[in-house]
């Protein structure tokens, strides 16, 4: 089977305009709002460090929630391909990133996921622990990144 393309959108609409001068570095706005045809907007900032909201998505805070949600979708995918049945499945994410440079580029340099699963009772736990490895390096997020992400997974069987 041949390989097949995929194609995303999603529009950058800049809502800070007129909030400030524009033409300063440090007083422009950095909110905006991201759309994509059929789903519901999501309104963002930079980080608070570099003068953004942070009440609002940062590209950052984005980048993490990616790679967890890919892990994710991959993990109870393999799980209910398994016959494994997942009661819960939660996600406590974090990257770090290395100091600015002088330019004020950076970047992360690792990103951690820490999956807790709860299986049902009768489970096999081995097997599902196991499953993370195939769904990380299925995940077209984390195949995607120059940095590694590396997975603590937690499996519980309920009642076990």
């Amino acid at each position: 089977m041949a390989g097949r393309n995929h194609r995303y959108q999603a529009r950058l609409i800049w809502t800070g305009a007129g909030s400030a001068d524009a033409k300063a570095f440090r007083n422009h706005s950095r909110s905006y709002r991201l759309d994509a045809p059929g789903k519901p907007a999501i309104a963002g900032s930079s980080d608070a460090i570099f003068r953004g909201d942070a009440a609002q998505w940062n590209p950052e805070d984005l980048l993490i929630a990616s790679l967890s949600a890919c892990h994710h979708l991959w993990y109870m995918g393999l799980c209910a391909a398994a016959g494994t049945v997942v009661l819960a499945y939660e996600d406590e994410a974090d990257g770090e990133m290395i100091e600015e440079e002088v330019d004020g580029a950076g970047q992360f340099v690792r990103v951690a996921l820490r999956p807790r699963v709860v299986l049902a009772p009768g489970a096999d736990r081995a097997k599902a622990l196991a499953l993370h490895e195939p769904a990380h390096k299925n995940c077209f997020i984390a195949r995607s990144v120059n940095f590694p992400v590396e997975i603590a997974a937690t499996v519980v069987v309920e009642g076990g």
